[in-house]
Parts: structure tokens; C-alpha cells; sequence
């Protein structure tokens, strides 16, 4: 057999193996795209989840010692010189957790959780440097909660969790009223 006859038969195979290894070489590149993305979806949900419980376990403390203060809505207090210290060890965890939201979130969620810390931060002014009126503190709270909302719902949709969260409880809870009814 000659060369030439065999030609045929070798174009098959190189054209075969190259067609083969392309395929394989493109589902591997699929394949490896989408568990980076599902590595950093892990990511941004973990990530999500540590800055919120950090964020909130600020505004509780904010809200113990403003119930020291005399403000509504929380029943177990923190004297000012216990909670100011516990108050500044929790706002350098959320500072730490803040520079991973700002490494794996999106812009929208950042933005959010930037307008959460912030009315945090408002509340702890209201600690620190005293509240003029009820209907203020109340008010600031209300401010969170809304902040709070957006977030979720921005980490949600970054997600790609469907539906809206929630919706949020209503602060302070009037709760001697519910049981009068």
C-alpha cells in the first residue's frame, strides 16, 4: 500500500483527534468556569452571612446600652462603661468582615450594606451622645431596618436566590399592647 492510499486514512484520525481533543478541552473549560463560579457563590454567601451576624451583633449591644439609657425596645441592658468597650471590639469585627464585602460582593450589595453600617453607626451616635427625643431613636431603628432589608435583598439577588426576604418585624414591638388585645 502506498502512501497516498493511506492518506485518507491518517487525515481521519489527525482531523479525529484534534476534533476529540478540542471537545474534551472546551467541557473541561465549562466545567472548570462553573465551579469557580460556584467557589465564589460559596464565597459571597459565606461572606454575607459573617458581615450581617457581625453588623447585628453591633446594633444589639448599641441597642442594650441604649436600654441602660432609658430607650425603648430592649429589656436586657449594658451599662455605657461595659458596652462602650464590647461596642468597639464589634465594630472591629465588622471593619474586618466590611474588607471581604468589599473583595467578593457586588457593587449593589456593597452600596446596601455601606447604608446599613452607616444607620448602625447612627444609632451608636444616639448611645454615646444622647437622644433628644423617643420618636428619634425609633426612628433611627426604623432607618436600620429599611437599610438591614436592602441588603438582604441585594445579597439575594447577587445569589440568585429568588423571591423578595421577609419582610421585616416592626421595631420596637409593642408587645404589652399585643397581649392587652
Amino acid at each position: 500500500m502506498s502512501l497516498m492510499d493511506q492518506l485518507p486514512a491518517m487525515i481521519g484520525v489527525v482531523v479525529g483527534s484534534v476534533g476529540s481533543y478540542a471537545a474534551q478541552s472546551l467541557t473541561e473549560r465549562r466545567k472548570w468556569k462553573r465551579q469557580r463560579l460556584e467557589r465564589w457563590d460559596e464565597k459571597r454567601f459565606e461572606t454575607y452571612i459573617r458581615y450581617g451576624n457581625a453588623l447585628k451583633a453591633q446594633l444589639r449591644i448599641a441597642q442594650r446600652i441604649g436600654a441602660s439609657l432609658g430607650y425603648s425596645g430592649v429589656v436586657d441592658s449594658l451599662q455605657p462603661d461595659q458596652g462602650f468597650a464590647q461596642l468597639a471590639e464589634a465594630e472591629s469585627r465588622r471593619a474586618a468582615e466590611w474588607e471581604a464585602m468589599l473583595l467578593v460582593g457586588d457593587s449593589p450589595t456593597i452600596a446596601a450594606a455601606r447604608k446599613w453600617h452607616e444607620s448602625v453607626w447612627t444609632i451608636e451616635l444616639l448611645v454615646r451622645e444622647g437622644c433628644n427625643t423617643p420618636s428619634e431613636w425609633s426612628r433611627a431603628h426604623q432607618i436600620a431596618s429599611a437599610a438591614r432589608d436592602a441588603f438582604y435583598q441585594h445579597a439575594r439577588g447577587d445569589l440568585g436566590i429568588g423571591g423578595a426576604p421577609p419582610p421585616s418585624g416592626q421595631w420596637p414591638r409593642e408587645w404589652r399592647a399585643e397581649l392587652s388585645a
